[in-house]
């Protein structure tokens, strides 16, 4: 670490990134680290937040932390297990909640001089999601915030800078949530809120120099978001010394191959491309298992790479647009929180690759890097493309690949997306796309019977990718785009629309 970081011991819970998020909205820069492998406690470290866990702390799952580095030597904050754990270990009692505690509540009491609820309202909601509960303290702690349910709301150690609360701050739904982490972060941590979009930029060219020193890169080029971020700043570390390839992997959506190598030639950037469709789908045949399809999507992908890169003298690193989000579905942000998906970025690589990999993204959420980008002067038009997922329509056919399926969703994407834009909804809503589902039913087109596919329409709103909400599209639009789709695409027959939310849900179905 070289600069002032907050760091975030991960105990397993879904919600860990969001504390993540929180902290980096606030321009303070912040590392997530499994709660049994942190690093060593430097300078640079001015606070630690414990995060919750699917856990219980009776239940002895996990085996608490040594914190003597941490506790009663720098601010620390609890946060739902977090809280219960370091109750548990200084004597207090933690009990099964009688009524399990999930959803909507709001602060009945709040200690007056208590620096993390400062400026708190009486009354402000917060959100609760625990099966336990503290029911009472050790002697040296003290009760800070109460809901009408739950006593031991909020707490902190005396003659300490250790605090604990029970409920969610980094949830929308703790309404003053984003004003006690500031609160923790900025006031009582001291954090300078310098961690921007320059900064970063600043940092991250200064150090792929220092990695990467005259070695040579070769980056793949999707046309979106990730990858074109990545080029730009290596190409502004290492100059012509990165070399980009567009491997068309068979999975695109219609006609993206042209339009994607047409997008960089203002950019100054040297773009190759490949194509590679029959090789992708000859390594996909008769593979129906999402995680088995996204690791031969991967293995491919860095075959075709690694075979491109000795074609250019001196290539030894592969370039690759792994973000935050990837790495946190894929290796449990380096920690216990449950494993979703792997990512084709992260995941899936085979043993004998022969280059080195840099990855300038893996730190940031998705609008982080598109601030990024604007800072880099990337257009709007390959900033604000929805995101698209690197397996491709791999991961939007359910059950196997094949070239007649990859034609028919690539008609029906390729009309939802235009509509999309024709209705000027594009813009409005943060990714969408069509999913081909292994399902036939029974239809009637003018006297005939038929018996064809179905597709799924999802469209969603997110900040980040880790929560999303279900798009509330107009009912007109769903029903003309419907009309097109089962009008001018042989082989479908029925169109429905996703209204899952993530959680529970993955905004992608495989």
């Amino acid at each position: 670490m070289t600069q002032e970081t907050i760091l975030i011991l991960d105990f397993g819970s879904q919600y860990t990134q969001l504390i993540a998020r929180r902290i980096r909205e606030l321009n303070v820069y912040c590392e997530i680290h499994p709660f049994n492998h942190f690093p060593e406690i430097s300078p640079d470290v001015k606070g630690v937040v414990l995060s919750g866990s699917p856990y219980s702390v009776r239940d002895g799952v996990i085996a608490p932390p040594d914190l003597s580095a941490i506790r009663g030597k720098l601010p620390l904050l609890g946060v739902c297990y977090g809280a219960q754990m370091l109750a548990w270990e200084s004597g207090g009692n933690v009990e099964p909640s009688a009524i399990r505690e999930y959803g909507r509540a709001n602060l009945s009491l709040i200690a007056p001089d208590d620096p993390l609820f400062h400026s708190l309202s009486i009354g402000s909601q917060v959100w609760m999601s625990h099966g336990d509960t503290i029911l009472s303290l050790p002697e040296n702690f003290e009760v800070t915030a109460s809901t009408q349910d739950v006593e031991v709301a909020g707490y902190r150690i005396k003659g300490e800078q250790t605090f604990g609360i029970q409920f969610h701050p980094e949830v929308y739904h703790t309404n003053e949530g984003q004003k006690l982490i500031r609160n923790f972060v900025v006031d009582i941590c001291g954090c300078p809120q310098n961690h921007t979009a320059g900064s970063f930029i600043e940092n991250m060219v200064e150090e792929l120099r220092a990695k990467l020193g005259n070695d040579r890169v070769v980056l793949g080029l999707s046309g979106g978001v990730d990858s074109s971020v990545a080029a730009m700043l290596l190409h502004k570390a290492i100059g012509k010394n990165l070399y980009c390839i567009f491997v068309d992997n068979g999975l695109l959506r219609k006609n993206e191959f042209d339009k994607v190598i047409h997008s960089y030639l203002d950019l100054g950037l040297n773009v190759k491309g490949i194509d590679a469709k029959e090789r992708f789908l000859s390594a996909l045949k008769g593979i129906s298992e999402p995680e088995q399809k996204r690791k031969a999507i991967g293995r491919t992908f860095i075959e075709v790479f690694d075979e491109q890169a000795h074609l250019i003298e001196g290539v030894s690193w592969l370039g690759q647009g792994t973000i935050y989000p990837d790495v946190i579905e894929s290796v449990s942000v380096k920690g216990p929180s449950a494993t979703i998906k792997s990512h084709h970025n992260v995941g899936g690589l085979p043993d004998f690759m022969k280059l080195k990999v840099v990855e300038p993204l893996r730190s940031l959420f998705k609008d982080e890097v598109r601030i990024v980008g604007r800072e880099l002067g990337l257009p709007s038009f390959i900033l604000d493309r929805h995101p698209f997922p690197g397996p491709g329509l791999g991961i939007r056919i359910l059950g196997e690949i094949t070239a007649e399926k990859v034609r028919v969703l690539q008609e029906v994407d390729d009309i939802f997306i235009e509509s999309l834009h024709k209705w000027e909804l594009y813009g409005k809503i943060w990714q969408a796309g069509a999913i081909l589902l292994p399902v036939q039913s029974v239809g009637v087109m003018g006297d005939e019977r038929t018996y064809e596919n179905v597709v799924a329409l999802r469209a969603v709103n997110s900040t980040d990718g880790m929560t999303a909400d279900w798009a509330h599209l107009p009912y007109d639009f769903l029903a003309r785009v419907s009309n097109d789709i089962i009008n001018r695409v042989k082989g479908v027959n029925r169109v429905v629309y996703d209204i899952s939310s993530k959680p529970p849900a993955t905004i992608e179905w495989e």
